[in-house]
């Protein structure tokens, strides 16, 4: 029998978000990861506020809604409030009651020093770790490193000469969206910046690349399980990669054991290799042979079964930026200067690590 379709809903209705999640959903294992995070990170809120005044929206939403964007490409703070309002699975996350009315966009804005000065991205991205750790999920011995560049929020039209005045400009065509010739002019780091972000850098990937303003993103993975041990971002430039890397493996790899390290071509420099090696860790780099010079790993290394799995594994750095650029949106940083960016990525690092971690342990 065909049912009416009845337009006048019901005056009392009681419902909970709790029982409209399955007891299957995949992000129930991933809230209990991210709420047990939080708790052990309570001591270091009650410091970030005062103890009189208005209570403000609990750092503990805001950081589980930045974890929500990232999972599921929400582009703007302004759109996940909005979609808070009538999205159930995003009010049960962050635990809000149906009838809870939603906050703005705003609050975010209004928190994110506050949140940038007491490095709490940073801290929470390494407590995931160490819920990663105690799991039994990371190795500490092998690891691989690599690095990728992210898109500035600023046009190349904002790269003007160092100095340069607006007055000695010549007025815009179109004020909003001006025409601008680069054709015959040389630019250069050194003598042109960003009007927008001044920190961005043009750079390319490549030769076969366009250059764009850009910050350079590196990761340091164990080659386990894939999961990101280290995150961070540096200014664009050609040194940034290896810099990082060594900077990274000394902070993020505690104890003295000897360790292996894989990366692609771009660290087989003589400069690196030998720093790895004073460091105690073998590494584990695809050689770079030209006929303007060898490599730098010699037989000592390649010979041994263990190069050959470390080449393989360190493939799955790639599978981190391939779901930070398109599923968590980070192919483009939607914040100015190299510190916000730098917090953003460790949200988007601590999304993809509870992701992982609770396939892994479901599994």
């Amino acid at each position: 029998m065909r049912g009416a379709d009845t337009k006048q809903g019901e005056m009392f209705t009681v419902l909970s978000p709790e029982k409209r999640v399955p007891k299957d959903h995949p992000l129930r294992p991933l809230k209990a990861m991210c709420d047990e995070a939080l708790r052990r990170m309570s001591p270091l809120f009650d410091t970030m506020y005062s103890a009189t005044g208005r209570p403000s929206i609990p750092p503990e939403r805001l950081l589980k809604s930045t974890l929500l964007m990232a999972l599921y490409t929400v582009r703007s703070e302004r759109l996940f409030c909005e979609q808070l309002d009538y999205n159930i699975l995003f009010r049960w996350f962050l635990d809000m009651s149906l009838d809870e009315g939603s906050f703005d966009h705003s609050s975010f804005t209004r928190n994110r020093d506050r949140l940038l000065m007491a490095d709490i991205a940073k801290e929470f991205f390494r407590t995931v770790v160490e819920q990663a750790r105690a799991a039994g999920l990371l190795s500490d011995e092998h690891f691989s490193v690599d690095g990728t560049l992210i898109e500035a929020w600023a046009s190349l039209k904002s790269f003007r000469k160092k100095g340069e005045k607006p007055e000695d400009r010549e007025p815009p065509d179109d004020p909003k969206n001006p025409t601008v010739n680069f054709h015959g002019e040389k630019r250069s780091n050194a003598t042109h910046a960003s009007t927008t972000d001044s920190e961005a850098k043009l750079a390319r990937k490549s030769n076969a690349a366009a250059a764009k303003l850009s910050y350079s993103q590196h990761a340091l993975i164990e080659n386990r399980n894939g999961l990101l041990v280290e995150i961070r971002v540096a200014e664009a430039n050609g040194k940034a990669e290896c810099a990082m890397a060594l900077e990274m493996l000394g902070d993020a790899v505690p104890g003295t054991r000897r360790i292996t390290v894989a990366g692609d071509k771009g660290f087989d420099t003589k400069a690196f290799v030998a720093e790895c090696r004073m460091r105690n860790v073998t590494p584990h780099v695809a050689q770079n042979i030209t006929k303007q010079r060898g490599s730098a790993v010699d037989e000592r290394t390649t010979r041994h079964a263990g190069y050959s799995i470390s080449q393989r594994f360190r493939k799955r750095i790639e599978e981190v930026w391939g779901w930070t650029k398109t599923v968590a949106n980070f192919r483009k940083t939607r914040f100015k200067g190299l510190l916000r960016t730098e917090m953003a990525s460790y949200f988007v690092g601590a999304a993809y690590n509870l992701l992982r971690m609770s396939r892994l342990l479901t599994a």
